[in-house]
Parts: C-alpha cells; sequence; structure tokens
C-alpha cells in the first residue's frame, strides 16, 4: 500500500496540467531523492487534484516508508526513479497543450509503460520477494507489463472528454488520424460514426492484453495480494465494455456503476471469479460489436482468442470438464494392447491344454514333426514331394488331429 501511494503522489505532479513545467519536470526527476528525507511535503499542485492531500501530507507517507525492511524501499526507490523519468521524459516530448495525443502506437505504448508498466514491475519484485508470487512473474517482463498496459490504455480510451477539455490527449494519431483530421472532430454529431470506429481500433489495443493479465493473477499466491491486483484488472474490462460503442465518451467523462464496482470487488476474489468476469465481459463486447465496423474482424478474432484462452485454463470450462470426463473413461478402459495380451494369453492356454491332453493320450507329435521336417526340406531344395511322401506325412498328422479333437471333445458329441 505504501508503494501505491508513494506512485499515487508522483502521479499527481505529473497531472497536473496547472503545474509549469519548469518545476513540474525537475521534481519528477528528483523525486527518488525525498524519499531520503522525513519531512517533506509540497503544496503546490492545484486544488482541483483529487489526491492533492497525498502531496501535502507526504510526511506521514515517509515516516512508514521507511519502516519498511531495506530490500523494500530499494524496489520502491528504483521504481519510483524510473517512473518519475519516464514521464518528465515524455512531458518534455509533448506539449502540455496537446490536442493531437502522442505520434504513434510505440510511442503510445512507451508512455503507458512509464506511467503503468512500470508500476507492474514494482509489484512483481516486491511480490516475489515477498513469496507471495511465483517467480514466473519476475522473469516474463511482458506479463506485469500488460497488467499496467491494460488499465492505462482503457483509462486513456474512457478520459478521451476529461483530457481533452484540460487540453490534452494522449490517443495515439497513427491510429485516430485514420478516422479524423482532428482529435476534436470526434465531438461532433455527424462525426459520430467514424469516432466510434476509432474507440473499436483502440479497443483492439487493450484486449491484447488481457492473456497475459489473466496469466499474471494465475501467479499470484497470496490472497489480499490477488485482490489488490485483480479489482482493477476486472474493473477495467468492465469499463471497455462500457465505452465500446458508446457516442457517450466523446461528451462526457463515464464511469461503471459503483454497484456493479462492489459485486465485480466481491466476485473477482478468486481466479474462478475473474475467469467468470473476463469471459462474461468479452462476450457483451463480442455482442456489440457492429459488423460495418472496419475493425471488426479484429474485434471477433481477438475476442475469441481470450475465450478460447479461458476455457483451457478454467478447470471449470466445459472443454475442461469434457477433457477430464475423457481421461477417466479411457483410464478405465483397457487399452486396445490389454485387450490383444489378454486374448493371447487365453489362446495360448488353451492351445497348450490341448497338445497336452492329446500327448497323454498317445498323440506321436514326434512322427509329425519328423515328417513334416522332411517335407519343407524337400519342398526347399528338391520341389514338390513324391505323392508316396504325401502319403506317409497326411496319415500321422490326420491321426495327430484326430487325438487331440477327440481327447478335447468326447466321441459321443461328434
Amino acid at each position: 500500500m505504501i508503494f501505491y501511494v508513494i506512485l499515487r503522489g508522483l502521479d499527481t505532479i505529473e497531472d497536473d496540467t496547472e503545474l509549469d513545467n519548469d518545476i513540474k519536470i525537475p521534481l519528477l526527476r528528483s523525486f527518488k531523492s525525498v524519499l531520503d528525507k522525513d519531512d517533506w511535503t509540497f503544496d503546490g499542485v492545484s486544488e482541483k487534484e483529487h489526491d492533492r492531500i497525498v502531496l501535502v501530507e507526504f510526511d506521514t507517507v515517509l515516516t512508514e516508508f521507511h519502516k519498511l525492511k531495506p530490500e523494500y524501499q530499494k524496489i520502491i526507490a528504483n521504481i519510483t526513479h524510473k517512473m518519475g523519468n519516464g514521464m518528465a521524459d515524455y512531458i518534455s516530448k509533448e506539449s502540455q497543450k496537446n490536442y493531437e495525443g502522442v505520434e504513434t502506437i510505440a510511442a503510445y505504448d512507451l508512455y503507458c509503460h512509464h506511467v503503468a508498466g512500470i508500476v507492474g514491475e514494482g509489484l512483481t519484485q516486491l511480490a516475489v520477494l515477498s513469496g507471495f508470487g511465483e517467480p514466473i512473474l519476475d522473469k516474463n517482463p511482458q506479463l506485469y507489463n500488460s497488467m499496467g498496459l491494460f488499465l492505462q490504455k482503457t483509462n486513456i480510451i474512457r478520459d478521451f472528454r476529461e483530457d481533452l477539455d484540460d487540453g490534452r490527449s494522449f490517443w495515439p494519431k497513427e491510429v485516430w488520424s485514420k478516422y479524423a483530421d482532428s482529435l476534436v472532430d470526434f465531438t461532433k454529431p455527424e462525426n459520430e460514426k467514424k469516432a466510434l470506429h476509432c474507440v473499436s481500433d483502440l479497443a483492439v489495443l487493450s484486449l491484447q492484453h488481457v492473456e497475459d493479465c489473466i496469466e499474471y493473477l494465475e501467479n499470484i499466491n497470496e490472497p489480499s495480494l490477488f485482490s489488490f491486483c485483480a479489482i482493477p484488472q476486472v474493473m477495467s474490462i468492465a469499463t471497455l465494455e462500457l465505452v465500446f460503442n458508446n457516442k457517450d465518451i466523446f461528451y462526457r467523462n463515464i464511469k461503471i456503476r459503483r454497484g456493479l464496482a462492489a459485486k465485480l470487488i466481491l466476485e473477482s476474489g478468486n481466479i474462478a471469479g475473474v475467469y467468470r468476469i473476463f469471459k462474461d465481459y468479452t462476450r457483451k463486447i463480442h455482442l456489440r460489436n457492429r459488423p460495418d465496423d472496419p475493425n471488426f474482424l479484429r474485434i471477433e478474432i481477438i475476442c475469441g482468442k481470450i475465450e478460447k484462452f479461458i476455457d483451457e485454463h478454467d478447470p471449470t470450462s466445459a472443454l475442461n470438464v469434457a477433457k477430464a470426463s475423457r481421461a477417466t473413461k479411457r483410464k478405465n478402459e483397457p487399452s486396445e494392447f490389454a485387450i490383444f495380451v489378454a486374448a493371447a494369453a487365453i489362446l495360448s492356454v488353451t492351445c497348450g491344454t490341448m497338445v497336452l491332453i492329446a500327448y497323454l493320450n498317445g498323440a506321436r507329435f514326434d512322427l509329425v514333426f519328423a515328417d513334416g521336417l522332411k517335407m519343407v526340406n524337400h519342398l526347399l531344395f528338391n520341389g514338390p514331394m513324391p505323392s508316396s511322401a504325401h502319403e506317409n506325412v497326411v496319415p500321422a498328422v490326420t491321426a495327430t488331429v484326430a487325438s487331440v479333437v477327440e481327447s478335447v471333445i468326447p466321441h459321443s458329441d461328434l
């Protein structure tokens, strides 16, 4: 929680559009050094900033920060340094009063990484260090980066109007320029259709992170940390469904209802609940997808991939229940090889028993084998045998077979 509050203070400085860049940029770059102090506070941010109180009373935050173990303090300080410099780099490149957004999708991803993906990096390091997360989380940066990017990209779509009114935007020009000459054009009713097409294009860029987010949550093994990570993610997929094909985002800031938010919190306490929520809202996005949208097929494909991913990972899904049923059935049924071995064993025992009975009843197998061997040798080296040889072998074989049959089947039954 201390980690989150410290970054909340940093984010409040970055968000304040009224704070002069000559103050903002150096403060962002040096914010790590603030953590070495005991009584630092800052009241220079605008009164309209919701989290202004964090900076005004930051000395209280510092007191709690210094109670943490040194290894935890080191991780938090390192992430604060990365995040502050990333924010400062973006502000240096982009105009504060910028209605054009970021230039490219790559720049969009980089900005979201600096303000949200790096948070995931720090949270992951803390989780693995404390044993609350599996080591794979720290070894696969894509997973924790996607956690941050999914949240940030969805919020950027939702906050279009609020950001525009503040004189800025984060929508990538590489995307929105396909649908309008200016971002302001999206606020005009006559451009509504193209504006919604742009939203669906941006939605694809958010949805591409969902599978990584779910995999990340699968590897959190401590309940309170799981909830801390899962709640923002389920809120985000619900928010994305809310803004998808929703023209209201161009006229006002919209949010999911408080009742729904409470419901999502209650239902996301374990991975099974997360599976259900993501599957439900992915299907809702799919159902709201429109065939006349140029991004229709991309939305269909990515929603299908997400649902398939969930079905493969969720043990309660119809797919995995069917697989388990087939596996149990195969386990309980004898294999073809086992049946073959059993049949061969029965046949061998039966034949052996018949031969033994025949032998005990006087069958002359020695004569049959001797004459049979002569026949084989003659066929191999001298061609067909003379009729006299056949006359010697056939009676012997016939007599032996008759003896075997009679020993097994009583003469009275023939």
